[in-house]
């Protein structure tokens, strides 16, 4: 097994991406720091992830707040004695225009996903610099390289991820830590539901809509997503840092 005696903390892994990637782990042996701003969601993923015979534990956290981003690297101390993977996928999706986002938006959007990943990784990273060793996957997003309608607030925070990323990657390189960027496209997730609900479409009218933004011609699945994130976390990859690595059906190539 590729994570076999690895202890991973995973963020936002309630449902979606961060779901089916903690569940790719536990597939693959790692041991399981899983967080997410819904208790009740983590405790459901860790759970199924115990059925599958990994050790898992969850915690509820607010990443944008400090004291609850450092108890996620403190839970995988006391639980497990160490950190080797840390993938940072939690996420607030607030898509607006500079014109139409209130202050208070880019707060909550940048709380999470740019100060919120920072801090999660700042607690993670001395555990990782005393074994000399660790890998850190930021999740990004296609919308951090392309310019979309009204998606200036979440956009600019992916892109910013990708950038601390590649700022991590060379500031950890001494330690043989690794930092990269994985950056999904049109994944079929549970903020697509809400999605295509919001616009009165079904599954399969809303995926045949997107599909043509694609060189394949279809949306992603969660688990597709989520291999790409186990290869970049694991070993294998042991020759890849400050890369941003597209999951995204060809659509930044249009």
């Amino acid at each position: 097994m590729r994570l076999e005696k690895k202890v991973a903390i995973l963020t936002g892994i309630g449902a979606g991406i961060g779901q089916a990637a903690a569940l790719r782990f536990a597939e693959e042996g790692a041991r399981l720091v899983l967080a997410d701003l819904n208790g009740d969601a983590a405790e459901a993923t860790a759970r199924m992830a115990r059925e599958m015979g990994a050790k898992a534990v969850a915690i509820r956290a607010d990443i944008s707040v400090e004291a609850d981003a450092k108890a996620i690297s403190e839970k995988a101390m006391a639980e497990f004695g160490k950190i080797d993977i840390l993938v940072n996928n939690a996420a607030e999706f607030t898509a607006k225009s500079v014109e139409n986002a209130t202050l208070e938006d880019w707060h909550r959007v940048y709380g999470v996903n740019v100060f919120g990943t920072a801090m999660v990784s700042k607690y993670a990273i001395p555990h990782m610099k005393a074994q000399k060793s660790g890998s850190i996957v930021n999740v990004g997003s296609v919308s951090g390289v392309l310019a979309q309608k009204d998606f200036a607030t979440y956009s600019s925070t992916k892109g910013a991820i990708i950038t601390m990323s590649k700022c991590m990657a060379l500031d950890l390189a001494p330690w043989n830590i690794r930092v990269n960027t994985v950056c999904p496209g049109t994944i079929v997730t549970s903020a697509s539901e809400r999605e295509w609900k919001r616009v009165g479409l079904t599954r399969e009218q809303w995926c045949a809509k997107e599909a043509p933004r694609h060189i394949l011609n279809r949306t992603g699945e969660a688990r597709e997503a989520a291999n790409v994130i186990l290869f970049i976390a694991s070993d294998e990859a042991s020759f890849m840092t400050a890369s941003e690595i597209m999951v995204e059906g060809g659509s930044s190539s249009f």
